[in-house]
């Protein structure tokens, strides 16, 4: 009995080992894809891009210098008017009645005057007497002067050239003095507006020069120069305003336009240098410090400290530590170890 159980056993140990021998190896596991991108060389401010507006340097309020009731409006919102033009007017009635009651004044105070002067020829009246017509007469004729001058502003004339940006009030509307009635802009001083991250302020500073290109047309790209830089944060956003003036514009350029600034390094001063521009999600913190995954040859990693000059809103400057022309991983950074060979997927090729 105990030889029989002998050979059983030696012959189920036979059995497992023979279907041992014939199951087939494991398949390797793959390897995982991760996003990567090819490090290429802009300069130190190109990293900075900022959309704005199309805007006229001198914008200027238009509005009667005395109140009453608009009888017209000669142009619309987008009319081209020359220096001098009638843009609108008040009604004139009691200007008018102003302006009849001081020279009916004035009138009397010429008279009295000249009968007062030959008075004081003959002796009839006193010096004193003949002062005081000489000051009324010279009151009415400052009356006068003022009732013709309100007169006039009943119309309202440009002061300059430009193009109608907007119409703030209609006919029949009674309007205070120095209320706006009209906006007036200027088209041949035109600017873009943008709003300039705190973070980005001190390259900024020492930048001057940008290129404009409008949203609408990629093809129109026009040389700027940076006019006006807020020295205080807006309140609400904690941006600082800016205005880049934008040189010998075309018809295309117009008021109102979504525009993008970039700003330019000078590419003869002796400090401009080349760096790299990375997005924020390739930088990889190791012991506290900025670190990139670089993508060998071999479809390996490697982790390399860098030195960051500046962290912007989407993407960070190196002053360091990487070489354009290199492989980085973009994504999933603090997936990987170091020595993991990965399958490297071109980010643009991605999108």
């Amino acid at each position: 009995m105990n030889a029989f159980m002998l050979r059983g056993s030696l012959l189920l140990a036979a059995l497992s080992l023979l279907a041992a021998c014939s199951k087939a190896a494991p398949p390797p596991e793959p390897l995982r894809p991760v996003l990567t991108t090819v490090l290429g060389a802009s300069a130190d401010s190109g990293s900075g891009i900022y959309s704005g507006e199309v805007r006229s340097r001198y914008e200027t309020p238009l509005g009667f210098r005395i109140p009453g009731k608009i009888a017209a409006r000669l142009v619309d919102a987008g009319a081209l008017v020359k220096a001098g033009d009638v843009l609108a007017r008040l009604d004139p009635a009691d200007t008018a009645l102003s302006a009849a009651a001081a020279e009916a004044q004035l009138e009397l105070a010429v008279a009295d005057n000249r009968r007062y002067r030959e008075l004081r020829g003959k002796n009839f009246v006193s010096q004193a007497a003949l002062d005081a017509k000489e000051t009324t007469f010279k009151a009415a004729l400052a009356q006068a002067d003022l009732a013709r001058n309100q007169s006039s502003y009943t119309v309202l004339r440009a002061d300059q050239a430009g193009v109608v940006e907007l119409v703030a009030a209609e006919v029949g509307q009674v309007v205070a003095a120095g209320q706006t009635v009209l906006r007036l802009a200027r088209t041949d001083t035109l600017e873009v507006a943008v709003a300039i991250p705190e973070t980005r302020m001190p390259e900024v500073r020492l930048l001057k020069s940008a290129e404009v290109s409008l949203w609408a047309d990629e093809q129109a790209r026009f040389k700027g120069v940076l006019r006006e830089l807020s020295p205080v944060a807006d309140a609400l956003t904690r941006t600082y305003a800016a205005r880049v003036s934008i040189l010998n514009p075309d018809a295309r350029v117009l008021l109102g336009m979504t525009a993008n600034v970039k700003f330019l390094s000078d590419k003869t001063g002796a400090t401009a240098k080349s760096r790299l521009s990375v997005p924020l999600t390739a930088i990889f913190q190791q012991e506290g410090k900025p670190a990139l995954w670089i993508v060998g040859a071999d479809q390996t990693v490697s982790l390399r400290p860098v030195a960051v000059a500046a962290y912007g809103e989407t993407t960070a400057t190196l002053d360091s530590g990487a070489n354009a022309g290199e492989r980085i991983v973009v994504a999933g950074v603090h997936k990987l170890s170091a020595g993991e060979k990965i399958k490297a997927v071109d980010q643009a090729a991605a999108q």
